[in-house]
Formats: C-alpha cells, structure tokens, sequence
C-alpha cells in the first residue's frame, strides 16, 4: 500500500510544480493602437458644471497626465488607471475619463486648463501602447 501511494504524490508533486512554473515567466503582452487623439481642458465652457470631475469620479488636476478614451476601447483593457503612452508624448499617462458613447477610436488628452495648448494640438492620429 505504501508503494503505491509514493508514485502519487511524486507526480502529484511534479504536475503541481510544472503548473507553478508555466505562470511564473508569464508576462502581459503589450497592446498598440492607432486613434485619434485630441485634447481638452478642465474648464466649464468644455464640460459640465465640475470640470475636474472624471467619468470615474477622479479629480483631474493640472499637471495630472490622464487621458479619457472612447467606450470602444473599454473592452480592450483601456480601463481605469490604465498607464498608456502616446507616440510623441513623454512620459505615461493614465485612463482617468472616459467619452461619450458617439465617439469610437479616440483619446481626448487632458491638457489642464491651458486651452491654448489643447488648440495647438488639434486632432491628431497616434499610437498608443498599454
């Protein structure tokens, strides 16, 4: 009895630890996507009556590198706190904010309350990487 009781628990043994070791080296592969990005400013004339309220109840501050995305990309892991870079940006910014549901494909980056600057920027195609 105890001969055959060895022989289970090694290869019990074996399958746990070659499940632990297929999970160990996994790692998230990155997503790309091109969008078109414009941009927007914490200011009553662009939004409603609180302006640094995001759509998930974050309060965006100038200097905060947030980003709202369009419904569309929810599904694809584009979801809150999600770090994002932007090709021809510095630095990551954050999935703060999302759009209305009439928009697809598409970034709104907050540029605070410098309107000036979110003019500048216009509408542009980008790629993003999460």
């Amino acid at each position: 009895m105890v001969g055959k009781a060895i022989p289970t628990l090694v290869v019990l043994l074996l399958v746990a630890g070659a499940v632990g070791c297929a999970s160990v080296g996994t790692v998230a592969r990155e997503r790309s996507l091109t969008v078109n990005a414009s941009a927007y400013n914490s200011i009553r004339g662009q939004t409603d009556a609180h302006p640094n309220l995001a759509a998930w109840g974050d309060t965006l501050v100038p200097g905060v590198r947030a980003i709202a995305v369009s419904r569309d990309l929810l599904p694809m892991g584009l979801t809150r706190g999600t770090p994002v870079t932007i090709d021809g940006l510095p630095g990551e910014y954050a999935v703060l904010d999302k759009m209305g549901s009439r928009w697809s494909r598409k970034i709104d980056i907050y540029m605070g309350e410098d309107v000036e600057a979110a003019r500048e920027w216009g509408v542009r195609e980008v790629r993003i990487r999460w």
